[in-house]
């Protein structure tokens, strides 16, 4: 989607928009349902935005509506550094009241359940290679312990930072409703507390602004409902997948030139920290005698100080070097962010050519997903582990699961 912000007599508004209804066609709805749900919710008391207008096919804007523009911030690394000290209770708030809102005044949404989201992302998984084998162990262990169905409750289906707007009073206003459905509330608990989305904040666990247990309180203050613990970690195991499963599908979409740019393809490269994230959470039903360290790798890679032709990873540096200075110094906006994203590339690039591995396994991925090895595997976890930290070095090093990790699974 694309938001462009404007100002018109005084006052300041959002155009939320795709640019074509092509783009619009494998979403289960459009932004004429989409606007339907945030009016719904604002009416609830819910912090939308709220709408104005939407596109009419005259306008040759493509779909999407017009809203009044919220001040605020909503970039995750100045929300979090600081956060105001009501917001653990304000997210808790908004999620109780969108969880709340009647059904009766909403449009036709999609139902989900857990096994049937289940399903869908399994063969998602199997569509981009079915070859992860952390991947399967999670596929393996979410259908082994699927929750009982609930009564389903409207679920904003993306809360997580950088889909929330915070002011100096809290929390601003909620954003980017184009997941919405109906569902499980423990799914919208859970999907913003996932590691990726804590932005760094690895040490708190709820939205990385504060403890599980004082989300739960909150919540429950909020709606009157309790959080059930067990059905919170499936959804927290299945949103941690969700995305794993989400970065091999950019992949995807890069090969498939449906979206050439270079940020697809680097986002594909971040399936392998959900992986770390899901060993983290799945270890603990290993047997004690499975999570004994790993051994700490010796130190590899080629030497910086060769003599004659450049080796790869001195050309990759090379190229790294005159993109920072002569590329990225100058650029402004979209194109200094590119150019970072660029190094990003490169910088895997140059990882891997100095430690190269391969962690795809299609034959240990299809017996972990039949169940014939498992957790209580001798050997398997430590192999595991081994092998996901080995790639996120490589692609992603300053991930904050990876120093975590690291401490808790190595030996020297």
């Amino acid at each position: 989607m694309e938001s462009w912000s404007f100002d018109c007599a005084g006052k300041g508004y959002v155009l939320r928009r795709s640019p074509s209804a092509e783009l619009m066609a494998d979403r289960p709805f459009g932004h004429d349902v989409e606007a339907a749900v945030v009016r719904s919710a604002l009416a609830a008391g819910v912090k939308a935005p709220q709408i104005l207008s939407e596109v009419e096919p005259g306008d040759s804007l493509g779909t999407g509506y017009l809203m009044h523009r919220v001040e605020g911030e909503v970039h995750p690394a100045q929300i979090l550094v600081n956060p105001p000290i009501s917001l653990l209770s304000d997210i808790a708030r908004e999620l109780a009241a969108i969880h709340a809102v009647p059904l009766a005044t909403l449009p036709k949404l999609p139902e989900t359940s857990a096994a049937a989201l289940l399903t869908d992302l399994q063969s998602r998984f199997t569509e981009f290679g079915g070859d992860r084998p952390v991947m399967a162990l999670a596929f393996r262990w979410l259908a082994d312990h699927v929750p009982g169905p609930v009564d389903p409750v409207l679920l904003h289906g993306d809360f997580r930072m950088g889909n929330i707007m915070v002011d100096a009073n809290g929390l601003a206003a909620v954003l980017d409703w184009e997941l919405t459905h109906l569902g499980d509330r423990h799914q919208d608990l859970a999907f913003g507390c996932i590691n990726s989305w804590r932005f760094g904040y690895i040490d708190k666990p709820a939205f990385g602004v504060g403890r599980l247990d004082e989300l739960f309180d909150a919540y429950e203050r909020e709606s009157g409902v309790a959080v059930d613990p067990d059905r919170f970690r499936w959804w927290l195991i299945y949103s941690t997948l969700w995305w794993g499963i989400c970065c091999l599908q950019m992949a995807d979409i890069w090969r498939s030139r449906m979206d050439p740019g270079l940020e697809r393809a680097v986002i594909g490269r971040r399936a392998s920290e959900t992986e770390v994230d899901l060993l983290m959470l799945l270890e603990e039903d290993a047997p004690a005698a499975e999570r004994r360290p790993v051994i700490r790798p010796e130190g590899s890679g080629s030497e910086s100080n060769q003599q004659g032709e450049p080796s790869a990873s001195e050309l990759i540096q090379a190229i790294i070097g005159w993109i920072e200075t002569d590329i990225r110094t100058p650029a402004q906006g979209r194109d200094r962010f590119m150019a970072s994203v660029a190094l990003n590339a490169l910088g895997m690039l140059r990882r891997e050519v100095d430690a190269p591995i391969n962690i795809h396994d299609r034959a240990l991925s299809e017996e972990l997903m039949a169940g014939s090895k498992s957790l209580a595997t001798p050997g398997l976890l430590g192999h595991l582990k081994a092998q996901s930290l080995a790639k996120l070095r490589v692609d992603q090093p300053k991930y904050s699961a990876l120093a975590v990790a690291r401490a808790k699974w190595e030996k020297a």
